[in-house]
């Protein structure tokens, strides 16, 4: 479609400015929520299989200068803690620290609530069922975009 792709990357970059810049996450800087969001998943969805900081290098395409001192920050703040392997000595793990995990949990439930108010204002606007499908259209794009960007 000509002439749409001014359209979609202003709108793409407007929502990616917003999430990043308006501090929906107050307690965090962006990328040290997006990491706990990862391991927090993962947490839930995988127990006992950890992440390494290679690993979130690949899911988050942070630099891993970038992700180093990302993960020292939060190991300072003990949110996280880092663990060798022991069956390969050369892989450290990633893991949440279990004693301050409630504080990353509280700030997660403030970001649904901002979420579920979007929804909300969303739904108001566009009706149930087209809100249901932005979470499909949000994957197809994503995926599109790696395909293109991965080429």
């Amino acid at each position: 479609m000509k002439g749409f792709n001014e359209e979609l990357l202003s709108a793409w970059l407007r929502l990616s400015n917003t999430i990043c810049n308006e501090r929906i996450v107050t307690q965090l800087p962006y990328n040290e929520a997006l990491i706990c969001n990862i391991l927090n998943n993962q947490r839930k969805n995988f127990p006992g299989k950890y992440l390494t900081a290679t690993d979130l290098c690949e899911k988050t395409r942070l630099l891993k200068s970038l992700m180093n001192r990302t993960l020292n920050s939060l190991e300072e703040k003990g949110l996280i803690v880092r663990k060798r392997s022991e069956e390969d000595k050369r892989s450290v793990y990633v893991m949440f620290n279990e004693e301050n995990i409630s504080y990353y949990e509280k700030g997660h439930e403030e970001v649904l609530e901002v979420v579920d108010e979007i929804v909300n204002k969303i739904e108001k606007r566009i009706g149930s069922e087209k809100t249901k499908e932005i979470v499909d259209v949000f994957n197809v794009i994503s995926d599109a975009a790696l395909e293109v960007i991965h080429q």
